[in-house]
């Protein structure tokens, strides 16, 4: 993780951080590398199990006085982030934060032709609409701290709008623009408006988490290992499975029902982007730490 001195926030010991999406993948992580630097940490999830896992996990490798609380909590719902403020006020004794990492996403939504207008909007509502709500709930707290720090999670694709040839991506990829846009505008506003806060955002490649489980949890879908062999096909179009084919990613004769656990590497290996081992969503949480992308 990058020492404090490279992030500009002086030190993150005694500081409190806010996480959302910190059940799984970069969320967890990050709630485990401040934790470890002296940094309290509330993260908030919308499975209780997970996230619960999480802050212990975070809590067990944390120094002493470092408190970490875990919450549920859907970022799509204004109410619920407001709930999640009071409560991690409450259990923190704090009357402000030091540092917003708006980290939950989900996929989905892939046509806005041929796909779910629900599935679509609830994809959106998560990775748009979560952001925006925590900037409004969490910035008044961030001001107050007179040194705060907004870091919102975009995406490679929020630089393109495509998983490839065949594999439209328009509700995550719309969101992750609008995410990278109010980010970046949100740059001049500050300055000129809130100067005690910062804005990062932060861009990432493909990371090997379980974002993909995850999304099929939230959109209420079945797991990999429920799904039937036409459901697993399905998941990777004829024109994508071509190109693994022709790139000898994928065998001509696929047994759908051995690769169902590989189902969300296969998806990955079909994106044009560098591709990220699993173990590298630690780097990830180092780069939105580091709020070396794109700041005030």
């Amino acid at each position: 993780m990058a020492t404090p001195t490279d992030t500009g926030v002086g030190s993150f010991a005694g500081k409190l951080a806010v996480v959302t999406g910190g059940g799984s993948g970069m969320g967890r992580e990050l709630a485990r590398q401040l934790a470890t630097q002296g940094c309290s940490v509330a993260t908030c999830d919308w499975s209780s199990r997970t996230v619960a896992e999480a802050a212990e996990r975070a809590q067990a490798a944390a120094p002493a006085g470092v408190l970490v609380t875990g919450h549920v909590c859907d970022v799509a719902e204004e109410a619920q982030v407001l709930r999640f403020r009071d409560e991690l006020l409450q259990e923190h004794g704090r009357d402000h934060v030091d540092l917003v990492f708006s980290n939950a996403g989900i996929g989905g939504g892939a046509s806005f032709v041929k796909g779910g207008r629900d599935d679509w909007e609830r994809t959106f509502a998560i990775d748009w609409w979560g952001v925006y709500y925590c900037a409004r709930v969490f910035l008044p707290l961030l001001i107050a701290s007179g040194d705060g720090v907004l870091v919102n999670t975009s995406s490679v694709n929020g630089f393109w709008a495509t998983l490839g040839p065949g594999m439209p991506s328009t509700a995550y990829s719309a969101a992750k623009f609008a995410v990278k846009g109010f980010s970046e505008a949100l740059i001049e506003d500050l300055r000129t408006n809130a100067p005690q806060v910062r804005v990062v955002v932060v861009l990432p490649g493909h990371v090997g988490t379980d974002i993909i489980a995850n999304s099929r949890r939230v959109h209420g879908l079945p797991e990999p290992e429920q799904m039937t062999d036409a459901q697993l096909e399905e998941q990777i179009p004829a024109a994508a499975r071509a190109q693994l084919i022709r790139l000898g990613a994928l065998p001509a004769a696929v047994n759908w029902r051995l690769a169902a656990l590989e189902v969300t590497a296969l998806l990955e290996l079909m994106e044009p982007v560098a591709i990220l081992a699993d173990g590298l969503c630690a780097a990830a949480a180092k780069q939105a730490a580091a709020g070396i992308c794109s700041s005030s």
